[in-house]
């Protein structure tokens, strides 16, 4: 039987941005290392159709991978991943590769040349990434007499936690996207909300309809991130953002009232928020035990991956704060009457 896939808020917004192929360009133009996005022609940035990202990556990454041609006239591939764990995994070296390796496959399956692949990994975590960046690091202990039978490269990194929010460029869209996810986990979300919003200004001077469907995107994302804010909150945060008025807030607004907003926020969340405050308590509970107690703490994930009754793991996660070992854990691991664990 096909597994379940967990919602996960951060995984469908970033597909939600990353797919618009305006965002991908503007992304890639400001930050890829310059002298790679000088190789790059964006203006022909196409989405590459299918899945390369098999059932065991889903879980950690966003499948979206753009085809674009090279300046010289040849073509390449771009591939956007995203890593929305809260701590530096130190395995994504390897989990890229075997992504680059599912397309070089399909590619010679049709008999084509192998093209480049430039792996761009997002990442978003409350601590700035800690681990090497290219595959090499991953094997230990090698000589340099074996280093020419082993492969490598490098991935680029854009960790969000390195950028003050003045060095987030691009569009108005662009900045919106990822100072949220900047602070989605950070616990600053809500204090910084009136100020990201005040971006769609500028959104709205574009193709309205089109920024409309952003500013929902944008709302269905904060309230799958926050998890417990009401409707009517997220109302008073957007009277807040625009206290100028104007034609965006008044537009916005009547669209709240009219429940445009709301119905569209509870379809997208009436099945996937209560999955998606069991995941964001999952990410919280690993990068806990990974803190406080490293590998052997790690040792009882898959434990904890198969509560799926909420209060249980917001238990696990106040536990960990006074926590010594793992045992201390133990009682709440046990399942008890009544209560479901995930097959």
């Amino acid at each position: 039987m096909e597994e379940k896939r967990v919602f996960n808020p951060h995984d469908a917004f970033f597909k939600e941005v990353f797919s618009r192929r305006e965002m991908a360009r503007d992304f890639l133009k400001h930050y890829l290392p310059e002298e790679v996005a000088a190789l790059l022609d964006l203006d022909t940035l196409t989405v590459a159709r299918g899945s390369f990202v098999d059932e065991a990556l889903r879980q950690h990454y966003s499948d979206v991978l753009y085809r674009v041609r090279l300046r010289d006239g040849n073509e390449g591939y771009v591939a956007v991943l995203f890593e929305h764990k809260s701590y530096a995994d130190r395995w994504v070296a390897l989990q890229v590769l075997r992504y680059m390796v599912r397309i070089w496959e399909q590619q010679r399956k049709q008999d084509v040349a192998l093209t480049p692949v430039i792996p761009v990994v997002v990442y978003h975590g409350v601590t700035r990434w800690s681990v090497p960046q290219d595959f090499g690091s991953l094997i230990v202990g090698l000589d340099e007499a074996l280093r020419p039978y082993f492969p490598d490269y490098r991935y680029h990194l854009c960790d969000l936690s390195e950028y003050s929010d003045e060095e987030i460029v691009g569009t108005a869209h662009l900045q919106m996207a990822l100072l949220l996810m900047k602070y989605a986990l950070s616990g600053e979300l809500w204090e910084r909300l009136p100020g990201i919003l005040r971006l769609f200004e500028e959104v709205w001077r574009g193709e309205r309809p089109t920024a409309l469907m952003y500013f929902e995107a944008v709302l269905r994302y904060v309230s799958g991130v926050t998890g417990d804010i009401e409707g009517e909150e997220l109302r008073e945060v957007i009277k807040e953002a625009f206290s100028e008025g104007g034609e965006a807030m008044e537009t916005i607004l009547e669209r709240w009232e009219r429940q445009g907003f709301q119905k569209g926020m509870q379809q997208g969340l009436q099945q996937g928020t209560q999955r998606g405050i069991r995941q964001g308590l999952l990410e919280a509970i690993e990068l806990g035990l990974n803190l406080r107690f490293g590998v052997v703490g790690l040792g009882i994930l898959p434990q904890v991956r198969k509560i799926e009754d909420v209060d249980r793991l917001r238990a696990i996660k106040q536990a960990l704060l006074s926590a010594e070992d793992v045992d201390d854990l133990a009682v709440l691991l046990r399942p008890t009457d009544g209560v479901k664990a995930a097959s």
